[in-house]
Parts: C-alpha cells; sequence; structure tokens
C-alpha cells in the first residue's frame, strides 16, 4: 500500500454498497484519497464472481470496481456485528448505501438514525425512484432504468425495436454523480458544520442526462411536433467504413464543412442549400451523413487521418476492445498502467482520469479479497481481539 495523495485524504467513508453504482461511486471517492471502507455481507459483493479471475471471488468485474478500499465482512443479522457497523459509522465522514430506502430504514442504517450518532455525517444513497413517490420501494437495476427512461427505444435497431446500451451506463452515470454530490456536501460541511442526506433517483439522474439535447420541442411543452435531436438518430451517424476499416469523422462549422467536403473531392457541396449551413445541416442531417458514407470509402483509415488532420477536423480510427491495448494515444499517456497485486500477480489498472496539480489523486490500494481487512478495521474503532472473535470469527 502506498500513501493517499488526493483531495479526500482524511475521508473515512462507510461504503455498503454492492453491483455496479454504489461501487463506482466510492472508488471515484477512493481515488481522490478518502478511505474506503467496504462493508460486505461473509458470501461478499455479488460481482466478485463476474468475469475472469486467478482466484475465487477475484473476478475482473469486482478489480474494475473496487480498488482503493478497505473490506471488512459481517454478517449484519448478528447483533454484534451490527452494532460494530454502528461503531463504524460514529467514525465516518460519509456513508453510502445502494439499498432500497425501506430496507435501509429496517436496519437502522437510515439518515436519521445514523445522523442522531454523528451529526456530522454525509449519508448518501441512490436507489431506482424518487424518494417519497409511489415507485420508491419499487427493485430497479440498469436494464429496467434503460427501459422506462426511454433511451433503450433511442438506441433502436434497424427493426425499430428497443435496445439496451452495451454497458451499464445508468448504473455507472448515476454512481458518478452520486460522487459529485458527495463532493458538494462535503463542501457544505466544510463551511456550516452540517451533515445531511443525499438520495439520487436513478430515473431522474439519467433523465437529466439524455433530455439535454433529447427534449427537443419538449423544451417549450410541444412534444407533439417532435422529441429527439435529429443527428443523433440518423442511422447514417456511425463510424464510417474506409478502404480497410472504419473511420469516426465530425465536421462541426461551416469551414470544417467546406474542408471536408473538399478532401472528398466534391467541395460545391458546402454552398448546396440544403448544407451551407448548421440549420440547414440539420434539417437534412440524412442526406448529409449519407454523403459521408459514400465519401469515405475512398481511401484507407490512414490516408484519411494524413489528410484530414492537418485540416483541423475531429477524425480517428474506430477502435475495437482490443485495439485499445495498441493505440498509440493511450501508450502515450499511460492509461493502462500494469501493477503488482500482492495476491493476483501482474495486471492491468486504467489510470484515473483527472489530474490535479496540488493533491494528485492516486492508487494507493488494490482491490481487496473478502473480508480482507475486518480485524484491521475493528481494531481501529475500540474493539479487542476477543471481540472481533465474536463479531467475525476467524
Amino acid at each position: 500500500m502506498t500513501k493517499p495523495t488526493g483531495p479526500l485524504a482524511g475521508i473515512r467513508v462507510i461504503d455498503v454498497t454492492t453491483v455496479v453504482l454504489g461501487p463506482m461511486c466510492t472508488q471515484i471517492l477512493g481515488d481522490m484519497g478518502a478511505d474506503i471502507i467496504k462493508v460486505e455481507t461473509t458470501d461478499g459483493d455479488s460481482t466478485r464472481h463476474i468475469g475472469p479471475s486467478r482466484a475465487p471471488g477475484m473476478g475482473s468485474y469486482f478489480a474494475n470496481l473496487n480498488r482503493n478500499k478497505r473490506s471488512i465482512a459481517l454478517n449484519l443479522k448478528q447483533p454484534a456485528a451490527k452494532a460494530a457497523l454502528l461503531r463504524l459509522a460514529e467514525t465516518a465522514d460519509v456513508f453510502v448505501h445502494n439499498m432500497r430506502l425501506g430496507a435501509a430504514q429496517r436496519l437502522g442504517l437510515d439518515y436519521k438514525t445514523l445522523s442522531a450518532r454523528n451529526p456530522r455525517l454525509i449519508h448518501a444513497c441512490a436507489s431506482g425512484f424518487r424518494k417519497g413517490s409511489s415507485m420508491q420501494e419499487f427493485p430497479a437495476y440498469d436494464d429496467l432504468i434503460q427501459g422506462v427512461s426511454g433511451i433503450a427505444a433511442l438506441n433502436a435497431g434497424p427493426d425499430g425495436a428497443p435496445r439496451y446500451f452495451p454497458t451499464v451506463i445508468v448504473d455507472k452515470l448515476t454512481g458518478a454523480m452520486l460522487a459529485s454530490m458527495i463532493g458538494m456536501a462535503l463542501f457544505h460541511r466544510e463551511r456550516t458544520g452540517e451533515g445531511q442526506e443525499i438520495h439520487l433517483p436513478m430515473m431522474e439522474t439519467i433523465l437529466s442526462f439524455t433530455l439535454v439535447e433529447h427534449l427537443w420541442h419538449g423544451t417549450f411543452n410541444e412534444p407533439e411536433k417532435g422529441l429527439g435531436y435529429p443527428r443523433m438518430l440518423t442511422p447514417h451517424r456511425r463510424p464510417y467504413r474506409t478502404k480497410d476499416g472504419y473511420i469516426s469523422v465530425i465536421a462541426h462549422s461551416d469551414a470544417q464543412w467546406g474542408k471536408l467536403f473538399e478532401a472528398m473531392g466534391v467541395p460545391d457541396l458546402i454552398n448546396d442549400p440544403r448544407f451551407s449551413s448548421v440549420q440547414a445541416r440539420s434539417a437534412n442531417i440524412d442526406a448529409l451523413y449519407a454523403t459521408l458514407t459514400e465519401g469515405m470509402k475512398q481511401r484507407t483509415t490512414d490516408e484519411w487521418l494524413a489528410e484530414l488532420r492537418p485540416a483541423d477536423i475531429p477524425c480517428g480510427k474506430a477502435n475495437t476492445l482490443a485495439d485499445l491495448f495498441g493505440d498509440a494515444y493511450l501508450a502515450e499517456t499511460g492509461y493502462f498502467e500494469p501493477y503488482r497485486h500482492p495476491t493476483e500477480g501482474d495486471t492491468i489498472i486504467p489510470a484515473i482520469p483527472a489530474r490535479f496539480s496540488k493533491s494528485p489523486p492516486n492508487v494507493h490500494r488494490p482491490w481487496p479479497a473478502l473480508g480482507e481487512h475486518t480485524r484491521e478495521i475493528l481494531k481501529e474503532v475500540g474493539y479487542s481481539d476477543q471481540e472481533i472473535e465474536s463479531i467475525a470469527p476467524a
């Protein structure tokens, strides 16, 4: 273990989360230097068993959501274990969970109960639907929210059937947003000394994200005139086939489109009334992108990059996941960091994206084995060896 150096160094977070949303949130906080105490059942987080692994319970899915954390395994059905969790909460700055609100209340892990013990506590949780609504206790996972929020319909296939995005976009977005909101609450506490409760619903979070461009006429309360940004919905908006692969190209300004048309050998198109302005191009987006579909077939990907990059037109090879490991830019920035895990051996850790000039975040702990730090953590809050044995027998 190395010393945490990020802006949240010294902040203690009790992490009672599972699967993706909550662990995504707390890993961000951990990357920023917070001491994350991951409270697991004696069976462990379910993601421990998803993806390739070298040891049981240390799967790749878990690895990518749980670095910079310590694991304590507790059976909260046992009174002594529950009392230990409550004692931990008294020492914490932040308490995070993503269970149903009613379940948290029944366990005595709701804001009212915990803030009575620790008034400075930031109590943060995320669930499917708004607290206090008729849907509050409805179970929710990423696939469900993708469907009911409309984003699966936005991603419809050629047959018009809705499709889920091939990533847990709602979980990860809500987790990142929850981490941001926790940072805001900590800033408020710095100014006022007050803890507070945060609740973030997955449904409203993804809607706020998606409707930035897709609310369209709905912005003016005229949804019957059309919803959805046409440029995002045209079937021609995709990487374009070249002679030897695919390329991603996007022009925005009149000048960029003029250069792009010229490179394709059709310079007069910038004077075509369908394509001569932002408004015209938006109204004729299918025809516009169809010209790129045909035009990009004329050269290889590398030939296009050599032509378009000097013209300041945003472009790049459309990579596969496997291509990322040979990508020159990612090699230059050191995105895939070699990491020697104490039990799993040689691994790769995706780099922390943010850079801070005064308090740089770092990877200071590998993803933990189940209950790896149980005794260490309980000793920190004053338990004796004998008491620890009664709470979490070896």
